[in-house]
């Protein structure tokens, strides 16, 4: 039996036998059975109820743009033997709530039930990532920003907050929380809802070792037996319209989202994703079995003794490994071969499941540009200001020359930024056009800004920095101004 399944028939165990629990939480008893989601103020009050000196730890690590307190939940019952690191966060979104319940809830069974923690784990929770968000029922953070598009920038306190606390754990094993609608325009219109009302995903970005990626796809696939045991309706989480004309892939391979922000940080990396029916008229009347597929791939993603070990000693050879010799610079998902699957989808007026045949899922990554990786990247004197709250923020080390130094270069040109969005490769916009330039042996002034390649924190140097990444800073407000098309871009490339 795996650890989702043990967890599973001893929570049904202890239902049965009637503990109604100790602990004062604003949730019933039984997670399945909730319908309403808990609030800032109910889950600050409850997590200062339930913390326990030597178990239960609840820190401050910062605050949101309104000044509401960001949490984090140790739960460690084996000292010093709990080696396995465990970050699952939620939230990030301020309306997608199941994730953020689902956390809850397990921190008060755990209180009550210590032996649910295995002794070997220590697992850390940020329930509520976006406060402000979550008061005002809003995607966006209180400064109207999307956060889950910020983990490349790092300009808002909660990001921020979130990657200084995981640069810190330095987690084997990391979560990324949200939900999607199932009832959007493009399936309504054809009467369906989408099928799944629980999904998930591992990050899937190039520069993370293809060891991890591997282990990821094969925990997704290995959850399904599990969920279809609960009776929840389980898939690998996409995106995309519906079938059969509609492009539906896996979400982004970009690094500007939490789940592959993570997973260049060495961690085996995940996006877990509930569906809701947001033109029922209770959206939150399923929100225990939302919260209980959450719980159930939380668990599944513990594993046993044995998978813990191997997850960790994976994650922590990701971080030893070498970088590639080559970046790769443009990807998209295709479909080698014209592939025809499958995709169920519910049809709203009779519940009937459906199963639609489409060529349209595209679930190949194809790399369509690459570069030799670099040595390290400078960044010129001018832009040095613009560019420094990024490094410190990200963790990253640099150098400021303090004297001309002769170095090998290369420079590399903006040809153009295209903003539209790109409906035939299903890409965002401020697409990075760029023409790399020819090495030369030049003299770097003083005040530049050295990054070297030689560091822990390399992938995330590469993420950041790289100028032939067909999506980079650039497109962001503060770094546009500094992309003039025709001009070379103010990081260069050295040799």
């Amino acid at each position: 039996m795996t650890g989702g399944a043990r967890f599973a028939s001893l929570l049904l165990i202890l239902a049965a036998a009637g503990f109604a629990g100790s602990v004062q939480a604003p949730f019933p008893a039984d997670h399945r059975t909730l319908r309403q989601t808990v609030s800032y103020d109910q889950m600050s009050t409850f997590l200062s109820a339930v913390a326990r000196p030597g178990f239960i730890t609840v820190t401050e690590e910062g605050r949101s743009t309104q000044g509401r307190k960001l949490y984090l939940v140790r739960l460690n019952r084996g000292g010093a033997k709990a080696r396995f690191k465990v970050l699952y966060y939620a939230q990030q979104h301020g309306d997608e709530v199941a994730g953020k319940d689902a956390q809850l809830t397990l921190i008060r069974d755990i209180a009550e039930h210590p032996a649910l923690l295995p002794e070997d784990v220590d697992l850390y929770l940020m329930p509520m990532l976006n406060p402000d968000g979550a008061e005002a029922h809003t995607r966006t953070n209180g400064t109207g920003a999307d956060l889950n598009r910020d983990h490349l920038l790092l300009a808002q306190p909660e990001t921020r907050t979130l990657h200084r606390v995981a640069r810190r754990i330095r987690p084997h094993l990391a979560v990324d929380s949200h939900e999607f609608g199932r009832d959007g325009d493009g399936y309504t219109k054809k009467g369906w809802t989408a099928w799944p009302i629980i999904t998930m995903d591992a990050a899937n970005h190039p520069l993370i070792p293809e060891a991890l990626k591997t282990m990821g796809l094969a925990a997704v696939a290995s959850a399904a037996p599990l969920q279809a045991r609960a009776g929840h309706a389980y898939q690998r989480y996409t995106v995309g319209g519906p079938p059969p004309d509609e492009e539906i892939r896996p979400s982004t391979s970009e690094v500007d989202d939490g789940r592959n922000g993570m997973g260049t940080l060495g961690a085996l990396s995940f996006i877990i994703e509930a569906g809701v029916r947001h033109r029922a008229a209770d959206p939150q009347a399923d929100l225990g079995e939302r919260v209980d597929g959450y719980r159930i791939l939380y668990r599944h993603l513990l594993g046993d003794r044995s998978w813990r070990e191997r997850v960790r000693k994976q994650a922590e050879q990701a971080r030893r490994e070498p970088l590639p010799p080559f970046i790769a610079t443009n990807t998209f998902w295709a479909n080698r071969g014209g592939k025809v699957i499958p995709v169920k989808v519910i049809e709203t007026a009779t519940g009937r499941t459906l199963e639609v045949p489409t060529a349209n899922a595209m679930t190949d990554l194809v790399v369509k540009g690459s570069v030799p990786t670099p040595r390290a990247y400078a960044i010129d004197p001018i832009a040095a200001a613009r560019f420094l709250p990024v490094l410190e923020a990200q963790g990253l080390r640099w150098e400021t020359l303090a004297a001309p130094r002769r170095v090998r270069l290369e420079r590399v040109r903006l040809l153009r930024l295209e903003e539209p969005y790109d409906d035939l490769y299903q890409r965002y916009k401020d697409r990075q056009i760029v023409e790399r330039q020819s090495q030369a042996e030049v003299d770097l002034p003083a005040g530049t800004l050295i990054v070297p390649l030689d560091q822990d924190l390399a992938r995330r140097a590469i993420q950041v920095l790289e100028p032939c990444l067909l999506y980079g800073l650039y497109g962001y407000p503060g770094f546009r101004e500094l992309a003039r098309p025709g001009a070379d871009l103010p990081v260069s490339r050295l040799f």
